[in-house]
């Protein structure tokens, strides 16, 4: 037989026998051939649901939602199934609670009493994906807020995505907006693949971004979102850690916080890395919750027990927030189940942020606090630079801080701090490098103060002043301090001031102290021995 003849009748019988085969179980399932209307205004979902069901039980694939409005109810995707929301299609969440079904976890969690529907669920399942160049619209404006009553104000509003105990997660380049309640919650979830989402949510109370709870092996790139409340977060809401987190390449705004661990913080967070991101005011006008401009650039909060450990931040632009940097380990102690035991203060320690640039900052400052007893450890802050707008007086360089240890872990929640750069307390093992402190308006705080520190490395300090504050830097029975290749960036009255009768240790070396009027004051209850300058 001819060769080219034989070839061309192997050629055409492999190819009716992948004709075949693609007959039999076809990859895409266009919802459409289910008796999807794409109307906007028939209900969807129980085709959708259908073409889903269809392609996990012929193996997997993609199902396809093509161009057109999509109205749906509860959704529930299951394994090996790609939701494709193609563009030009927009899957609109039903504004019937009544289309919604009631999902409840079988991991216990915080969110359990009163969270309770999804747009789109998922639970123990496997190789799952949401990709497309669409929009997801869950019309949350549309859900009221019905009392002020916990857990009840929570109950009728939905989550766009809810994914529980899954493996093998993808949500890729899809435009959010509009959801009753969080956006996006990835509960105890395992490789968890998020990149190129566009999130708007502006319609409702709580209406984060994303929130990443009791998930591990997490990348998170590429994305960008304007959120009333906190907008990347990450929570730990059951006795499941948050570890293996990676963020980057990221765009936020919030009215909140736009990088957040905690608030909900039972297990903690461990391993985590954050770089490469942007922080500016949100584009919306209005607020419902939080500040205009955000509350927090970055707040990193343990107050439910749990530990943070091994967090590292990196390359961050802040704009407009009120708090640019805030770290607190705190003793609210939270249950997540009925009849467990009130969860121990947590351990917070390794924290790394580093090439932080931030204006617009407000009055308040930034801290970094633990508790009596509890100290935050190995914090190390390097080549940051902030820009605050100051008006700090006197008397405000003075106030005492309460503790506040069960207090909501918010920036805000000590008011003005004694200082306007950086108010440390009850905090073991600090490095601070490269800090440049200054201000738009007269301050007349300390840049620096630091109560109940044992260990701390001032390395390259530089900040702001002006003649007639009391000090640059103030430590308060603190011990084994080190400041060293620092200096005023102009006239100051006094360079460093160190109180309290704890103090031990310190050591002022190697500083350009030319613009301070006085280099180092010691208060009455200090040994002189004690202090080194040199």
């Amino acid at each position: 037989m001819n060769f080219r003849l034989t070839n061309t009748i192997l050629i055409i019988v492999i190819g009716l026998i992948a004709l075949t085969q693609t007959n039999a179980a076809p990859y895409i399932y266009n919802v459409y051939d289910f008796g999807a209307t794409g109307n906007g205004k028939t209900l969807d979902s129980p085709a959708i649901q259908k073409a889903i069901d269809t392609c996990t039980a012929n193996g997997g694939g993609e199902v396809l939602l093509p161009a057109g409005v999509f109205l749906s109810g509860a959704l529930v995707l299951k394994d090996h199934v790609t939701l494709h929301i193609s563009e030009g299609a927009v899957l609109l969440g039903s504004k019937n609670i009544g289309d919604y079904k009631e999902f409840r976890p079988s991991i216990p969690s915080y969110n359990d009493s009163f969270l309770k529907y999804s747009l789109i669920y998922a639970e123990n399942a496997t190789n799952i994906a949401l990709i497309g160049k669409g929009k997801i619209d869950g019309q949350g404006g549309s859900f009221e807020v019905k009392t002020k009553k916990k857990p009840d104000r929570y109950m009728n509003r939905p989550y766009i995505i809810r994914l529980v105990a899954c493996k093998n997660v993808r949500v890729e380049d899809l435009t959010l907006t509009n959801s009753a309640m969080w956006m996006q919650h990835y509960f105890a979830c395992e490789d968890v693949y998020i990149r190129g989402l566009n999130v708007y949510n502006h319609c409702n109370k709580n209406n984060d971004m994303i929130d990443i709870d009791g998930c591990k092996n997490v990348v998170v790139s590429n994305c960008i979102g304007d959120t009333d409340d906190d907008a990347m977060t990450i929570k730990s809401t059951s006795g499941i850690v948050s570890e293996n987190i990676t963020i980057t390449n990221c765009v936020l705004s919030s009215h909140c916080n736009a990088i957040k661990c905690g608030t909900e913080s039972h297990a903690g967070f461990r391993n985590i890395t954050i770089s490469n991101c942007v922080v500016k005011p949100s584009a919306h006008p209005t607020k419902i919750y939080g500040h205009p401009t955000g509350i927090s650039g970055i707040t990193l909060g343990l107050v439910d027990g749990g530990v943070m450990n091994g967090v590292t931040i990196s390359n961050i632009r802040i704009d407009g927030t009120l708090v640019p940097i805030y770290l607190r380990l705190g003793d609210r102690g939270r249950i997540y189940k009925e009849g467990m035991e009130r969860p121990p203060v947590g351990q917070y320690r390794n924290v790394r942020i580093s090439n932080v640039v931030a204006t617009g900052a407000d009055t308040l400052g930034c801290s970094i606090t633990g508790l009596p007893g509890h100290p935050v450890e190995n914090i190390h802050l390097s080549d940051i630079s902030i820009t605050f707008k100051g008006g700090g007086t006197v008397a405000d360089a003075q106030v005492n801080v309460p503790e506040l240890p069960a207090h909501y872990p918010e920036s805000t929640m000590f008011g003005k701090l004694p200082a306007y750069g950086f108010y440390v307390r009850h905090a073991k093992n600090i490095s601070m490098q490269n800090i440049n402190l200054t201000f738009e308006n007269e301050d007349q705080r300390p840049a620096l103060v630091c109560d109940d520190v044992h260990g701390m490395n001032i390395n390259g300090f530089y900040a702001q002043g002006v003649p007639k504050t009391p000090e640059l830097i103030r430590l308060v029975d603190s011990k084994d301090v080190f400041i060293t290749n620092s200096r005023p960036l102009n006239e100051v009255g006094l360079f460093l001031n160190v109180e309290g009768e704890s103090s031990e240790r310190i050591g002022v070396l190697n500083n350009d102290l030319r613009l301070a009027g006085e280099e180092v004051n010691l208060s009455k209850n200090v040994d002189q021995d004690e202090v080194l300058v040199r």
